[in-house]
């Protein structure tokens, strides 16, 4: 026992030392470095406005990332394309540099995650935890996740064509001719699902990494369902869609082709579609699929074609 004693106030004893030892040191460094203290801040990207919305159906509470281009306020009488983009955070970025160059004429509209979304699930997910629920259109439960209410898909896709783009439409000078929509995993998953089910909310659709083999079974469901109401459609919409994932995703080709072939047969949709494998895998091919579906909107919009 007193072995046991001893060695822990020696322990004691060179932890204290330890400590001391570097305030000191600490100390001294301060006292050598005459450069001058620096408050640090955070860089704001320019230009992009940040406005909240609430969702009045369900009472959830959203942000809009809104860029307007160069020569927006001089050019009082021009409209502008749109370039709405869900996983708001993630993406403003590479989608506002990307455009800054590229497609110089377009509005960047993002939509945030839930910002008054349960403590809880902020504390297990992170600041994206409303993306599993609100991209999700199939209900079944996952008994890994029991807190999170899968399948809110519809509400999420009424609040965007209700709210989102009546707000829009209502305070800038916008082409409601042209509006084309990004999303990437999860929210190019929930991409595909507009398209399916809503296909005239977007003229345009790019869909990064969407479709995985688990997805596909809704998705048929979903446009089973459909095509008794298409069958009394004789009219005709013209969509175009980048659809892309990577190399190292193999295990997107299949699910990817049943997805177009789903498209194929729906009679009232004229598809022009781009399908694409980019280098490198789930996250590193992300960047040039924005890069690359960036440079195929712009084209796409400088021939006037869509």
């Amino acid at each position: 026992m007193e072995t046991k004693t001893y060695t822990m106030r020696v322990s004691k004893l060179v932890l204290i030392c330890v400590l001391l030892f570097n305030t000191i040191s600490a100390q001294e460094n301060i006292e050598n470095d005459h450069s001058p203290i620096v408050e640090k801040s955070y860089l704001k990207l320019p230009k992009i406005e940040v406005i909240p919305i609430k969702d009045t159906k369900t009472d959830k509470n959203y942000e809009l990332y809104i860029k307007l281009p160069e020569g927006y306020s001089e050019n009082k009488d021009k409209k502008y394309r749109l370039l709405y983009f869900t996983d708001a955070m993630w993406h403003v970025e590479i989608l506002s540099a990307s455009t800054e160059f590229m497609l110089e004429d377009v509005i960047l509209v993002g939509i945030s995650w839930q910002k008054d979304i349960a403590k809880d699930l902020k504390q297990q997910y992170g600041d994206h935890a409303s993306r599993f629920t609100d991209y999700s259109f199939w209900k079944k439960a996952n008994p890994d996740h029991p807190k999170l209410k899968f399948g809110q898909a519809k509400n999420h896709l009424t609040f965007i064509s209700k709210e989102v783009i009546q707000y829009v439409d209502n305070n800038y000078r916008t082409d409601p001719e042209s509006r084309t929509y990004f999303g990437y995993s999860l929210s190019g998953a929930f991409g595909a699902y507009i398209l399916l089910t809503q296909p005239d909310t977007f003229d345009n659709y790019i869909l990064g990494s969407p479709l995985s083999k688990g997805i596909i079974p809704y998705l048929s469901e979903i446009s089973s369902k459909l095509e008794a109401l298409e069958s009394n459609n004789n009219s005709t919409l013209n969509v175009n869609v980048f659809i892309a994932y990577g190399t190292s995703e193999k295990e997107k080709a299949e699910p990817t082709a049943e997805f177009i072939n789903l498209l194929d047969n729906k009679t009232n949709l004229g598809l022009s579609i781009q399908n694409k494998v980019i280098e490198g895998d789930h996250q590193t091919a992300f960047p040039m699929i924005a890069v690359q579906s960036v440079a195929w909107l712009a084209n796409l919009l400088k021939d006037g074609s869509e």
